[in-house]
């Protein structure tokens, strides 16, 4: 019968512990849930204000590398001859 009683108490703390556990991941999960809507909110906003104008800025950025990227190579060819 003790054997029984330290058995159930013991049962009793782990699932307290496992609780408190779910219930502090389940907190982290909120807040990094929150943080991600606000992002999404913001990317949002920038979509709409600017309209279909981001495509383009995006297109010209990936233009402006592929010219970095030319160059830094240019540059390292140039240095090793």
């Amino acid at each position: 019968m003790v054997c029984f009683i330290v058995w159930t108490k013991h049962q009793r703390k782990l699932a307290e512990m496992e609780m408190q556990n779910t219930a502090q991941r389940a907190a982290e999960y909120a807040a990094s849930n929150k943080e991600l809507e606000d992002r999404v909110r913001v990317l949002e906003r920038i979509v709409t204000d600017k309209g279909y104008d981001v495509a383009l800025q995006i297109d010209a950025l990936r233009d402006q590398q592929k010219v970095d990227d030319a160059q830094s190579a240019s540059s390292r060819e140039k240095s090793v001859n």
